[in-house]
């Protein structure tokens, strides 16, 4: 597993840092957003009313581009990516788990059930690694772990595709 969310963004390929970064500019708050804004400014070198004025295409092809957005943005992104385009993993991942959530992000409920066990986390990762590329389903879990290191602690001991 990687360490940081900023180091899981480096390792992403370049079409899945522009599909976050499409993504995130859809829907995040204004701050995160004004902390990517700020970090297109400071890897583009250019004014910050520019970087407000862009498109929010040419937004998001600035931001792909920009290898350390901060912690923050980061994070952000990795949860965009999945919100987007991979909701059928995480859904998969959590009916596997039989955790409740809606279309992918745990409900409230699952506050009060224990974290998943090795054992549990073990056969639902290799349910994800039939029917997902690895790399995304590594992607996924990793950025799971990162948002909550404790809930996903049983993911730090199976063996990720």
């Amino acid at each position: 597993m990687e360490g940081t969310s900023t180091r899981l963004w480096k390792r992403l390929a370049r079409e899945e840092r522009l599909a976050a970064a499409t993504a995130f500019w859809r829907d995040t708050s204004p701050d995160i957003m004004a902390s990517a804004l700020g970090a297109i400014v400071k890897a583009r070198h250019i004014r910050p009313q520019v970087a407000r004025a862009m498109a929010d295409e040419a937004k998001a092809q600035a931001l792909a581009d920009v290898l350390d957005p901060g912690e923050s943005v980061a994070a952000s992104l990795l949860v965009a990516l999945h919100l987007a385009d991979r909701r059928p993993m995480l859904t998969a991942f959590l009916d596997a788990l039989g955790m409740p959530h809606d279309n992918g992000v745990l409900k409230e409920e699952a506050d009060a059930i224990a974290p998943p066990q090795t054992a549990a986390a073990r056969t639902a990762v290799a349910a994800l690694a039939a029917r997902f590329p690895a790399r995304e389903v590594g992607t996924y879990l990793n950025t799971l772990w990162l948002q909550d290191p404790e809930r996903w602690a049983a993911l730090s001991e199976v063996a990720l595709p």
